[in-house]
């Protein structure tokens, strides 16, 4: 098993995370609290891309909705990069997450959606 990883950049006044691996009960929580604590109060958004995310569970899902929580407190703003063909993306469709968060296909079409 190949438990998350997140890789870091920024651009635009966003933080751009790169979300890899499994996202389940055993690293969502510690996982959530790091894109948060990475996403500075100066940021204007965390661009989360779960691109590379093999397999997400209801903890993942959890972990979303709470970081979106969190950031909107901050007035911030939370962007899901959900290829249609990726493995994340049945999951939050069947979830209804799209319904709830932003999502789009590429992070260059969140930063674009930032401007």
């Amino acid at each position: 098993m190949k438990l998350g990883d997140v890789e870091y950049s920024t651009h635009q006044g966003a933080v751009i995370a790169r979300l890899t691996g499994e996202v389940d009960l055993s690293n969502a929580e510690s996982i959530g609290g790091a894109l948060a604590e990475a996403t500075p109060n100066r940021s204007l958004a965390l661009v989360l891309d779960l691109s590379g995310v093999e397999y997400l569970d209801s903890a993942g899902i959890r972990m979303i909705f709470q970081l979106r929580g969190k950031l909107r407190a901050r007035g911030q703003a939370l962007w899901l990069v959900v290829p249609l063909p990726s493995a994340a993306n049945d999951t939050l469709r069947l979830a209804g997450v799209q319904r709830h968060i932003k999502t789009i296909e590429t992070v260059d079409d969140a930063l674009r959606n930032l401007q």
